[in-house]
């Protein structure tokens, strides 16, 4: 990470896993768990200030992250059942240290999240201090994405009529747009088909 520069994570996790049909946070990845892999990826990045926020499956979430190694922290969204990703968001900026700079929005439910797109996305801010860097696959936005703390506020205070597709509509001219050449930042996992389809061999316990 770039000398000096803080950066942070908001770690959606609060979903309820609906047409899942099972907690798919906690489905086996690899030999780890969906939500494990995301944050370990995070943190072998140089992201060492993680805020996980969860809601559907808290208990089983939260000791999940209990279990591992390295700190980090977590919040509960209490209005995640009713709230749309933006509650948890809000929660997650609310609840990171005053001294970063600025932070990644990040799925729970992304474990294809690559390493190398963290780390130039962090690169692209630390040069260019841009409000926003957004990854871009074949011409389509993507998630981790960075937002400077100048629009933290702004977030937090989102009307609840509003989405995050407003609030990045509202500063399309402040988006600096990170063209990656993996499909990961745009794949997530919404059904068993996305999970069947994406898993990596030898998931434990996934059969």
């Amino acid at each position: 990470m770039g000398a000096g520069v803080k950066i942070g994570a908001v770690v959606l996790a609060a979903g309820l896993s609906r047409r899942m049909g099972a907690p798919k946070l906690l489905l086996p990845w690899g030999e780890r768990k969906v939500l494990e892999h995301v944050v370990v990826t995070l943190w072998e990045a140089g992201i060492k200030s993680i805020e996980v926020v969860t809601g559907g499956y808290r208990e089983q979430v939260e000791n999940l992250l209990k279990a591992l190694s390295f700190p980090i922290q977590w919040v509960h969204n209490p209005e995640f059942a009713e709230g749309e990703m933006i509650s948890s968001l809000k929660v997650g900026l609310t609840h990171l240290p005053q001294d970063l700079e600025a932070a990644l929005i990040v799925l729970g439910d992304q474990p294809q999240i690559q390493q190398d797109v963290i780390t130039q996305l962090v690169k692209r801010y630390t040069e260019q201090k841009s409000l926003l860097v957004v990854p871009s696959y074949q011409m389509r936005r993507g998630h981790p994405w960075l937002v400077d703390r100048r629009l933290w506020s702004e977030l937090i205070t989102l009307p609840a009529e509003q989405t995050l597709r407003d609030f990045l509509a509202r500063h399309a001219d402040e988006i600096d747009y990170l063209v990656v050449n993996t499909p990961s930042v745009i794949q997530d996992l919404d059904t068993p088909e996305d999970y069947e389809q994406m898993k990596p061999p030898h998931s434990s316990g996934a059969d």
